[in-house]
């Protein structure tokens, strides 16, 4: 259904050029970067208690186009068993049409990307941690932010994505099983006839913008996957977040500077980038950060982080979308 090949090749044409900055402006970010990640992962562990015993290891440094090539690769690991291979003489063409938009989407979320950890990604698909440093030059300089404090503010977050892959054993593949049962039904047609949709439709406008027409068309066994995915990505991106921020002003002098002036520029830009934002999802991604993180810090809170750690026993253990909202019925339904 989509040619990957085709995608990075696209994405990596059309993506802009980063920040023209002196050669030993740009060797220094790089270098600075790939043993921040060190730093970073090591100060994690201290506070979440997770992965003391692993082997703490430098992250990739990259630039645009290699983020694009990248993300379409572990894309490619991540869909590839669910998606059918397209037969007949028109499968080359819609795979080709479906890869060049896919590039375009990557061409335009590559100026964006600061970092990234893909768990199904790398030669070996044991995943990667990636820093986009022209990103991460240009956020720290329309900031007005110091380069240390914001590349190590940056690697607090990525590490935090790494550690909840590698720490926790059952997370990749339960991750990998979803996203196959999700697209597996969308590729297969498993959406709801007309009626069934028109059915739907009062629940809809009742609930208004919490529904979004992704969920409509879904049906309600595709929706249960699709919640528990929703869940699990604002569990992930908050406690992220959360964890950045609580780590941050012990090794971050300047992190309340970057946070108030980086959550402004997370709502930032003009009409048509705010729309593209919306059309692609990422205000809703600014949303689970928010979400996740609020449900995060309520629970360590109420339980502390070992509490809150209960969260990585097992798939039962994990919030739910509800839970999400309402963290303290997940105190009540682990800690009773």
């Amino acid at each position: 259904m989509v040619d990957w090949a085709l995608a990075a090749q696209t994405g990596a044409l059309l993506v802009r050029g980063g920040p023209q900055v002196p050669r030993e402006v740009a060797d220094a970010a790089v270098t600075d970067l790939r043993e921040l990640t060190v730093e970073a992962e090591g100060h994690v562990r201290q506070l979440t208690n997770l992965g003391l015993d692993l082997p703490l290891l430098p992250g990739e440094v990259v630039d645009r186009p290699g983020w694009v090539r990248s993300a379409a690769a572990g894309l490619d690991a991540l869909t590839g068993r669910a998606l059918p291979q397209q037969g007949g003489p028109f499968g080359p063409i819609l795979a080709g049409g479906a890869g060049v938009q896919t590039g375009l989407v990557l061409a335009f979320l590559a100026s964006r990307v600061l970092g990234q950890y893909d768990p199904f990604g790398g030669p070996d698909r044991e995943g990667r941690l990636l820093l986009v440093a022209p990103n991460v030059v240009a956020a720290e300089q329309a900031m007005d932010v110091p380069g240390h404090d914001f590349r190590l503010w940056v690697c607090l977050h990525e590490c935090t994505h790494r550690l909840q892959f590698t720490a926790v054993k059952w997370l990749r593949d339960y991750f990998a099983d979803e996203v196959e049962r999700l697209v597996a039904g969308l590729a297969g047609g498993g959406t709801d006839s007309l009626a069934d949709l028109v059915g739907r439709l009062p629940e809809a406008i009742k609930q208004g913008p919490k529904l979004n027409l992704a969920e409509l068309l879904q049906s309600p066994k595709e929706r249960a996957v699709f919640d528990r995915l929703l869940a699990l990505s604002t569990l992930l991106e908050g406690h992220a977040d959360y964890v950045m921020d609580a780590v941050g002003p012990q090794v971050v002098p300047s992190v309340d500077t970057i946070r108030a002036r980086f959550t402004t520029r997370r709502k930032g830009g003009g009409v048509f980038d705010r729309l593209l934002r919306a059309l692609l999802g990422v205000d809703a991604k600014i949303r689970q950060y928010e979400e996740g993180a609020k449900f995060t810090k309520h629970v360590v809170d109420a339980v502390g982080m070992e509490g809150f750690n209960a969260v990585w026993r097992s798939p039962n253990t994990l919030p739910s979308r509800a839970e999400i909202a309402d963290p303290a019925a997940w105190v009540r339904r682990l800690h009773g």
